[in-house]
């Protein structure tokens, strides 16, 4: 059987992604789950200085998930232990993706540099401050309690503007053409920025609701947006990360890539109506659990067809690659 090579990834925005230098394969084998310029020596300093603080922004996650254990506080509230092990869980996955996600995107050196730098930044500061809040015992986002609390929450908000504007970079930057990235992986991460666009969008219309009821005199109101707007900017958050790594798989599969522009197509359009239905839900205040008929039958179809395209990628995985023909 033929092994796969990982090209090497070259300061050249024309170089091959990893995605692309299987999808040429003739025999593709499985290879490691994992950011795949990550093992590769050439990799580009910046991206893996990325993939360093992503791994201590999950480590303080994982280490406050034992705080909130051992601790035995409760899940809810503006306090919970949960805020420090959910953030730095979500923004130490979220980096590593993106540094991922654009070493596939025609950028020039420089730009690329300049944006994960500051995303990186951001990530930093954001964990940092609700990790410094979770420790004072007080609430990190929309506390405008003390001068020092309010600094906080107006430092969080303005970052996420500042990774809503970096997400918006990149999203612009992956609809420029990529000639040597498969059509499935460009589907893939250009359906992917997208949605994380929209959950930082939903991000900030909780920020403008929040302070809008601060402003009014309601500080219980503005701590309840959270709540309110939980499932549409959490569904949309994570596709930057699923979709590309579904594409990044079938490139290891023997499908040819039609085949696999159809089976991340599949998983697309169901994540999409995910994405659809908890952003309505959520402006129509209507609990997920607790919907119409209508939109329960459509959070089944998306969800299972989220579920086929996986299968289908983990099946094709499995499976042995076909004997390789000797040449004469």
């Amino acid at each position: 059987m033929l092994t796969n090579t990982t090209p090497s990834t070259t300061p050249s925005t024309t170089a091959l992604s990893p995605a692309a230098g299987a999808a040429s394969a003739a025999a593709p084998s499985p290879m490691a789950l994992g950011p795949p310029a990550a093992t590769v020596p050439g990799a580009r300093a910046i991206e893996r200085a990325c993939y360093l603080i992503g791994a201590v922004l999950i480590a303080s996650g994982l280490f406050h998930v034992a705080v909130l254990i051992a601790s035995g506080d409760t899940w809810e509230g503006p306090v919970s232990w949960r805020k420090p092990a959910t953030f730095g869980l979500s923004f130490g996955l979220t980096l590593i993706t993106i540094a991922w996600v654009g070493s596939y995107l025609p950028l020039r050196e420089r730009t690329r540099r300049l944006l994960l730098t500051v995303f990186a930044a951001a990530c930093v500061i954001e964990v940092s401050l609700i990790t410094v809040q979770a420790w004072r015992r007080v609430p990190s986002h929309f506390n405008m309690e003390t001068s020092f609390d309010t600094a906080v929450s107006r430092v969080l908000a303005a970052g996420g503007g500042v990774l809503l504007l970096v997400i918006a970079a990149l999203t612009l930057a992956s609809w420029r053409p990529m000639p040597t990235v498969p059509p499935s992986m460009r589907l893939a991460l250009r359906s992917g920025l997208l949605s994380l666009d929209v959950a930082l969008l939903i991000g900030a219309v909780m920020v403008v609701t929040a302070v809008l009821d601060i402003y009014h005199g309601n500080q219980a109101a503005a701590y309840a947006v959270g709540a309110h707007w939980k499932p549409a900017h959490f569904v949309p958050m994570h596709g930057v990360l699923a979709l590309p790594l579904l594409a990044w798989l079938l490139a290891r599969t023997p499908l040819p890539e039609r085949s696999r522009l159809h089976t991340v197509a599949l998983a697309v359009a169901g994540y999409a109506t995910l994405c659809a239905l908890s952003v309505i839900e959520s402006a129509a205040g209507v609990n997920p659990l607790d919907g119409p008929l209508l939109a329960d039958a459509a959070t089944a179809l998306a969800t299972a067809a989220i579920i086929a395209a996986a299968a289908r990628t983990l099946a094709l995985l499995r499976s042995p690659a076909p004997p390789t023909v000797p040449s004469p």
